[in-house]
């Protein structure tokens, strides 16, 4: 087992709180235990009230404002001093036209230490989407497309999406009853199907933030080269590459910043020393 604390004057929490009511803690204890970090996930624990992805409960203020209220809340649960949280956001990718993304955030606090670490991922193929249906073969193409019955569904009547009649549907009998259910509350006597998000009921999301539990507790297990503190890592991404043609910044990365959760200490990365953008991606050049 590899000491968290390795190579740093901070010694981080042993315990710490996993702000979760849907399975998280199965994908990111491994992680986790491998760097001497129990995870301790707290009973009958209801991130619901920090909002939901069939907008029955709207979540309120930003990605991080969530995952902070969920790690702040498990750790007035446990009585510990230090809280893991996950949030995500599904919808149209954030540059590319036509194109479904994921963004699914960790947030690390040590409120012992008083700091804290974001880490953040883009998924550009999420088990995501919905269809309209009046019956269940209405749906079947949907179905096989996002891998039912593994990946759930809700129902809800079209028209009144924040009205969902079943949620966590695995079965086809249970969707065929809820699709009828659904039509017969629908203005135009449709059901509309969509991809349960939440996590247990989403191999995919479950794949991606066990993937990110990964890259976060690397960065854990970093210490920065300045100060000592664990945590050093990417904390953001400078756009800008310089036009092939005029110079110009254009709309692509141009590098990688790591820093520190502590103290000013930076390093930059360009992404691809030496390299120039396509006018294409240049405001000047192709306006």
């Amino acid at each position: 087992m590899k000491d968290v604390t390795a190579g740093s004057d901070i010694a981080l929490s042993r315990r710490v709180a996993m702000a979760t009511m849907h399975g998280k803690e199965r994908v990111l204890q491994a992680s986790f235990a491998a760097i001497g970090v129990e995870l301790v996930t707290p009973a009958a624990f209801d991130t619901d009230q920090f909002g939901t992805f069939t907008r029955d409960r709207p979540r309120a203020g930003t990605m991080l404002d969530a995952a902070r209220a969920k790690a702040q809340a498990a750790m007035r649960e446990t009585g510990l001093q230090a809280a893991l949280a996950s949030e995500g956001a599904y919808g149209p990718h954030p540059t590319i036209p036509f194109l479904a993304a994921g963004r699914e955030l960790l947030l690390f606090i040590d409120a012992a230490q008083g700091f804290e670490i974001v880490e953040m991922t883009i998924d550009e193929q999420p088990t995501f989407g919905h269809c309209p249906a009046a019956s269940l073969a209405d749906a079947k193409a949907f179905l096989e497309r996002i891998g039912f019955p593994r990946q759930g569904v809700i129902v809800a009547p079209a028209g009144r999406l924040t009205e969902p009649v079943a949620k966590g549907i695995r079965s086809l009998q249970a969707l065929e009853d809820a699709i009828s259910v659904a039509a017969g509350h629908s203005p135009d006597r449709r059901a509309h199907i969509e991809t349960d998000m939440r996590a247990f009921m989403n191999p995919r999301r479950m794949e991606v933030i066990g993937a990110l539990g990964a890259q976060l507790t690397a960065r854990l297990s970093a210490a920065c080269p300045h100060c000592r503190h664990p945590g050093w890592g990417k904390v953001r991404t400078d756009f800008g590459l310089p036009c092939s043609l005029c110079g110009s910044p254009t709309s692509l990365p141009r590098r990688d910043v790591y820093g520190c959760v502590s103290c000013d200490q930076e390093e930059y990365r360009d992404r691809s020393p030496g390299s120039l953008a396509d006018p294409a991606y240049c405001p000047l050049c192709n306006p």
